[in-house]
């Protein structure tokens, strides 16, 4: 029978993030050409430069009529400026001339005909015929998009480590960007283990009794909405070598691995046994003073940064907010987006353990001036609905010895 063990010691939260932030500053993040429509939520490798100016040329800001301003200086509704019209200028329809004393009707985004340096809007124009009457005076360049006045050629648009956003793609297009560089996704392998566990798809997961793998879905989604190329590793039994085997084969094709389950102190928690015994591979640290999360363990497998999240759903969700999260980002450059927070009381007393980071799940209600907070789930690391269902986390310190009802805590709301 397979002997239960023990953590031999507790990394505080702090600690730990910092070790896998040093042991995975060595992960190198390449570069490589996207098309400019797929650059959405990628990091710029380098400074992107106009090669074309914005507007490429003059254009008319409304529709009306494009003349020479100096023949409309003085047009009122009592002198109107009399303009015979020479044609029709598009966007898209190529250039017009006008000449002294003579209009081109205009549409919005249109290129000024040559001779042309000002637009009469609609409203202030009565057409007759061929003829239209310019009844306001207007100035040289009005109602006109100067050439390069939205972006010039040689300027520098976006800099080196920018991250892309929805009107930055079209901006690029602008510019007549095709391709841009930017810096490549980490490329992150998630696995669980478990001999128990079946896939939704298998048709084993019919059966009430079976186990179903929620979490290694949710840490993939996680993952992705981080900016990571995912590998699936599917699951893997609960036996070392099969477990070794799995995460070897995984060390070829990622950056980093990610392992679920099989970190706690069972007689079936293998995976830090796992590390051991192969070249290139050491185990850092195994448990962190956290509640959920105490399971988590560190270490490197084969030159590649592992993370050993717990299976329960919540402890390995804790897990990758505290550690895995800010890691990412420091590895794509891009600064982990912190939460909003509120100011709320306590509905209950809370009690807690010095020297640990619990974190705690609670409901938000309005009563009066003040938010209420109301803990919800204060045992049970499997407990994902608790998740779901509540509106923040409140984070206590390691320095403090429970929290008191009614006092003012900070809430971290749980958004997307």
């Amino acid at each position: 029978m397979a002997k239960m063990k023990g953590f031999r010691k507790l990394t505080n939260v702090a600690e730990a993030l910092q070790i896998a932030l040093k042991e995975c500053s060595r992960v190198r993040v390449g570069t490589e050409m996207v098309s400019a429509e797929c650059a959405l939520g990628r990091m710029l490798a380098e400074d992107v430069i106009a090669q074309h100016d914005v507007p490429p040329y003059d254009r008319a800001a409304v529709d009306g009529y494009a003349i020479r301003s100096e023949e409309a200086f003085s047009a009122s509704q009592s002198n109107p400026a009399i303009f015979r019209i020479v044609g029709v200028a598009e966007a898209g329809g190529g250039r017009k001339r006008v000449g002294p004393g003579e209009a081109a009707e205009i549409y919005t985004g249109a290129v000024m005909p040559e001779g042309a340096d000002a637009v009469s809007m609609a409203e202030d124009c009565e057409r007759e015929g061929d003829e239209v009457r310019v009844l306001r005076a207007v100035a040289k360049y009005a109602n006109v998009s100067r050439c390069g006045e939205d972006i010039k050629k040689g300027e520098v648009v976006f800099r080196k480590g920018h991250v892309l956003k929805a009107w930055d793609i079209g901006v690029l297009l602008s510019i007549r960007m095709r391709e841009v560089a930017v810096k490549t996704r980490p490329k992150v392998a998630v696995i669980s283990t478990g001999s128990e566990l079946v896939e939704i798809s298998d048709p084993r997961a019919l059966d009430e009794t079976s186990l179903v793998d929620s979490t290694r879905p949710m840490i993939k989604a996680l993952l992705a909405k981080a900016g990571c190329d995912v590998v699936d590793g599917g699951i893997v039994h609960d036996e070392i070598e099969a477990i070794r085997d799995r995460i070897s084969n995984l060390a070829a094709q990622a950056d980093l691995i990610i392992t679920i389950g099989g970190t706690s102190v069972g007689g079936k928690d293998l995976v830090p046994d796992a590390v051991g015994g192969v070249q290139g591979s050491r185990l850092i640290f195994h448990g962190i003073a956290a509640k959920p999360g105490k399971p988590l363990g560190f270490g490197i497998f084969m030159g590649r940064p592992l993370f050993m999240l717990p299976g329960y759903p919540v402890s390995a969700l804790v897990g990758y907010e505290c550690i895995i999260k800010p890691m990412i980002a420091s590895l794509t450059g891009t600064p982990a987006k912190e939460r909003e927070k509120v100011k709320a009381r306590l509905t209950r007393r809370v009690p807690t353990t010095p020297g640990v980071r619990h974190f705690l799940r609670v409901v938000l209600e309005r009563e009066g001036e003040w938010i209420k907070a109301k803990p919800i789930a204060l045992t049970g690391s499997g407990l994902l609905s608790s998740v779901a269902k509540a509106d923040g986390l409140v984070i206590v310190g390691e320095d403090k010895e429970g929290l008191e009802e009614g006092e003012v805590v900070e809430v971290e709301l749980l958004g997307d």
